[in-house]
């Protein structure tokens, strides 16, 4: 569904050829910028399809457009169908990055179900003819829950779907008749969806949201020349001053750099060069950008420019975290309850280990078995406005590319692993040396050392990034630690062999001789009873490291004093040493 689109027309065309759809279809209401008849030339060069969207008093854009595209032939005569707007481009990360392979993989699943990725401005101001996909390459942190809105690739049977947005829905006579068991549909990473989806939602929550195989790139915004032409267009559904600064700041999300959709720009690019071929397109796409540039050219005279640009820059400094998608709901589960058909409130009656799935690692939190990080290398690549929240009188970051979901609402309360903190003095006494491994940020290492003035501590962390971000916690925190603190900056778990691991650890151990130890890393936790552990009298393991612990039911006369401290993400152990400390 498009409304004066025309300066973007041609190259969102070219990039769906480019990802392989065969036929598209386009509803055009109101347009003024010649976007109707670019499209009348696109079907008329058999490259297409354009319905005007003739639309009822009273009735939304896009509600209309549905209503048509229900009974509309082009639509029930194909094979997938995917709705999607004008600002959303479809990057497929799985094979080529062409829909069969994709579709291929799916086996006899019949719909998968993409999540947006958020793109922001990247802090361009000024109006460019390059294009989209290569001028905007800086998008929100793929955890960032606010931007899971999804749309839906499915296979469509009128007699069985009503087409919406972003999910269709099973027409209310086929909901008791077993179709619904014959759904079966994907996460945007392969994965089975959530039974729930069949029924109702229009977003990916933490266990079902995955970018493994597509992401749809939602180009909100674009930059702030691009928001004031959108502004002059309005919006498919008339919502009265959408476009203010509110959205600019929930849509304008700039923290990582994803360029992965750039993989289409030489087959898209060939294929635009070669629509530009024909006269009459070429002449119609080239009058819509001078059209909108002279448009454009009369607005930045205005004051109205001026305190435009000016509440979009401010809003620019809104740390994600201020960010709401909307105004909160109170969520009334007993109305949720009532509008539910009997096949849905059997579906919620199910146990919920047979109901729910466990999210994949790029989205999993401490409950998941995580450590409360976002997995890999975190993207710092990009200034971006972050909240620092104190917790324990230690100001940490409340960052959405570092810490998870759950995490970060901790950070954010200034309840950072604080039953963690809290047994600190449990494991430590004055003047022991601490060694930590996978000491994430530095908290509970900065904590310790403030709080026990004759304690010496080594921190280490597999991740460069994440040394980094301490050494950011240290400077903001004016925390100086002088000789007591120091840095092992090399990784020690080595995933292909944990002989390797061992051996790191072990020369990291006789070097320090610590009388204790924290780890976080899940190999430290299934391999410490072969670790030669020296003069070592306690053991603190954390999130993953306890885990494995836990789950590997490590026995030894060395490591036989464990006690689980009632806490899903740690375990502490006393043991006596073999041998006694040197100087």
């Amino acid at each position: 569904m498009m409304k004066d689109e025309a300066p973007f027309l041609l190259e969102w065309y070219a990039h769906h050829l480019a990802v392989g759809f065969t036929k598209i279809l386009v509803y055009t209401n109101d347009c003024s910028d010649g976007t109707d008849d670019m499209l009348i030339r696109l079907e008329e060069l058999g490259l297409g399809y354009h319905r005007r969207n003739e639309i009822p008093e009273g009735i939304k854009p896009q509600p209309s457009a549905m209503k048509h595209a229900q009974v509309e032939p082009v639509v029930r005569n194909a094979d997938w169908v995917l709705m999607f707007d004008a600002d959303e481009f479809l990057s497929i990360n799985y094979g080529d990055g062409t829909l069969d392979p994709m579709l291929d993989a799916a086996g006899d699943a019949n719909g998968i179900v993409i999540t947006w990725r958020i793109f922001g401005s990247g802090n361009v101001i000024d109006w460019s003819r390059d294009p989209v996909t290569e001028q905007y390459l800086y998008a929100a942190p793929p955890t960032w829950n606010k931007g899971w809105g999804v749309k839906t690739l499915f296979k469509f049977d009128h007699e069985y779907w009503k087409l919406g947005i972003h999910r269709p829905s099973i027409k209310r006579k086929h909901l008791d008749d077993g179709f619904p068991d014959t759904v079966k549909w994907l996460n945007g990473s392969g994965l089975p969806m959530e039974d729930y989806f069949k029924f109702r939602g229009w977003r990916s929550i933490r266990r079902t949201v995955g970018y493994q195989w597509a992401q749809l790139n939602h180009y909100a915004v674009k930059s702030v020349d691009s928001y004031a032409i959108r502004k002059f267009r309005g919006n498919v559904n008339n919502k009265k001053d959408k476009y203010n600064s509110d959205y600019w700041s929930l849509q304008d999300r700039n923290e990582v750099r994803d360029e992965k959709v750039l993989r289409y720009s030489d087959r898209r690019r060939a294929i635009m060069d070669e629509l530009l071929t024909d006269p009459v397109l070429n002449k119609l796409h080239f009058a819509a950008l001078e059209r909108v540039e002279a448009r454009l050219e009369e607005y930045r005279k205005t004051d109205a420019y001026e305190a435009l640009k000016a509440s979009l820059i401010e809003a620019l400094k809104v740390p994600i975290t201020q960010i709401n998608a909307k105004p909160p709901k109170a969520r009334d589960p007993e109305k949720i309850k009532a509008l539910m058909s009997q096949v849905e409130k059997n579906n919620a009656e199910r146990p919920v280990n047979e109901r729910r799935t466990k999210p994949s690692a790029e989205f999993s939190d401490v409950e998941d078995g995580g450590d409360g990080f976002v997995p890999g290398e975190i993207d710092t690549s990009v200034e971006t406005a972050v909240d620092w929240i104190s917790n324990h009188d230690i100001f940490l970051p409340a960052d959405v590319r570092i810490f998870a979901q759950s995490t970060l609402d901790q950070v954010m309360r200034g309840k950072y692993q604080r039953r963690l903190a809290r047994w600190t003095g449990r494991v430590v006494e004055d003047g022991d040396r601490i060694l930590d491994l996978g000491a994430g940020i530095g908290f509970l290492s900065f904590l310790t050392l403030k709080h026990y003035p004759n304690c010496q501590l080594l921190v280490q962390e597999d991740h460069a990034s994440r040394l980094a971000l301490m050494k950011d916690v240290l400077k903001r925190n004016a925390l100086d630690f002088d000789t007591r603190l120091g840095w092992h900056e090399k990784p020690v778990v080595d995933p292909n062999s944990d002989t390797t691991t061992i051996a790191s650890i072990d020369a990291l151990i006789r070097v320090t001789q610590p009388a204790v130890i924290r780890a976080s890393q899940e190999p430290i936790g299934r391999l410490l009873a072969q670790l030669d552990l020296g003069v070592t009298k306690r053991i603190m393991l954390t999130g993953p490291a306890a885990n494995a612990f836990k789950q590997s039911k490590v026995s030894g006369a060395d490591l036989a004093e464990n006690e689980d401290i009632g806490i899903a993400e740690a375990v502490v152990i006393n043991r006596t040493p073999a041998v006694k400390a040197t100087s």
